[in-house]
């Protein structure tokens, strides 16, 4: 009897600690200010995936040319194996997207992450991934779209990310995304980042700062629910969007309102709200008037027409870092 009395106790002992281990763990503080990766210097390198869309073969100079502008800043470059593999939509199987980001992230000589295109495919590696590695030696990941999944994700984790152009971006000429280009070599370089922005008649004026987080407002709905949702509590959201119905934008929108995304925010940057499609129905505001409904009751700032998103002009932003947000009817500036 003493014997299983002592068993019994043990057991118990055994369990109670597991269970004080898993809600150490998953009551873990993260930091009250995500941690930023080391800007990047010349010889660092530059790994470059895809964890979403496929790259078609028609395309897949962008690779080279990707290539091309990182040595030209004087970095090295490694480029995923599967880069330019196929999968139906997806640029490789899951496993193999996932393989390319996990070797990037657990490698200490790679520096930033650059992923090459967005589409969709993000989600579906998100969760396979093992961010241990990642997080005792946390390095830059860059690009906007489908890559709002991972924004969401770091910025779970306490760690700040990149908001640029991607691979995709370089298919053309590179005259029409001069502004691109440079912002994004400085936000790499660790180089100072000011935007001076033109006043908007739809704007609603005010003078804050705070920590910068968002993406994809398709993306940012789709996390509702999840344990990458973001935390807009004391910060400032942006977002951007491309080819939906103007009721379709109103109802993301709305979903975040019912989430209690803008109760507690500080402030709002909406970026390019880009090729909205037309609908026979006329849904009766513009993208503005639209985006105000939701948001005038919170008495909160709000900057329109910030160039990052789906167009040419796709200036880099840190998320995950503080800025000095600046709106007034005469000049609106964006400092980070």
């Amino acid at each position: 009897m003493m014997r299983y009395t002592t068993l019994l106790a043990t057991s118990l002992l055994v369990c109670l600690i597991c269970t004080l281990n898993v809600f150490a763990i998953e009551n873990k503080k993260m930091p009250d200010t995500p941690i930023q990766p080391p800007f990047l210097k010349i010889g660092d390198t530059v790994a470059i995936v895809a964890p979403a869309g496929i790259i078609k073969p028609k395309r897949a100079k962008v690779i080279s040319n990707a290539e091309k502008l990182l040595k030209s800043w004087g970095l090295h470059v490694w480029v995923g194996r599967h880069v330019l593999a196929q999968n139906g939509h997806f640029a490789g199987t899951d496993q193999q997207r996932c393989e390319d980001f996990q070797y990037a992230m657990n490698t200490p000589a790679i520096k930033a992450i650059w992923c090459a295109r967005g589409g969709y495919g993000s989600v579906r590696i998100l969760d396979m991934l093992d961010y241990t590695q990642f997080l005792k030696h946390p390095k830059w990941i860059i690009g906007y779209s489908d890559i709002t999944a991972f924004h969401c994700k770091m910025n779970t984790l306490g760690v700040a990310t990149m908001h640029a152009l991607m691979a995709t971006s370089l298919e053309g000429t590179t005259n029409d995304i001069t502004e691109s280009l440079t912002t994004f070599k400085k936000a790499l370089f660790g180089e100072e980042l000011t935007y001076t922005i033109p006043p908007s008649e739809y704007n609603i004026p005010g003078d804050i700062t705070g920590e910068l987080v968002g993406g994809n407002l398709t993306l940012l709905s789709n996390m509702l629910g999840s344990d990458t949702s973001i935390n807009t509590n004391g910060k400032i959201l942006f977002f951007e969007e491309i080819g939906e119905y103007a009721y379709v934008i109103d109802r993301m929108l709305q979903s975040l309102k019912r989430a209690g995304y803008f109760e507690n925010c500080k402030g709002i940057i909406v970026g390019d709200i880009s090729k909205v499609k037309y609908n026979t129905t006329y849904f009766g505001k513009n993208v503005y008037e639209l985006i105000l409904d939701v948001v005038r009751e919170y008495h909160i700032p709000v900057l329109f027409d910030f160039p990052s998103g789906h167009e040419p002009d796709n200036r880099a932003i840190i998320f995950g870092k503080k800025i000095a947000l600046h709106i007034a009817d005469d000049k609106c500036t964006v400092e980070f």
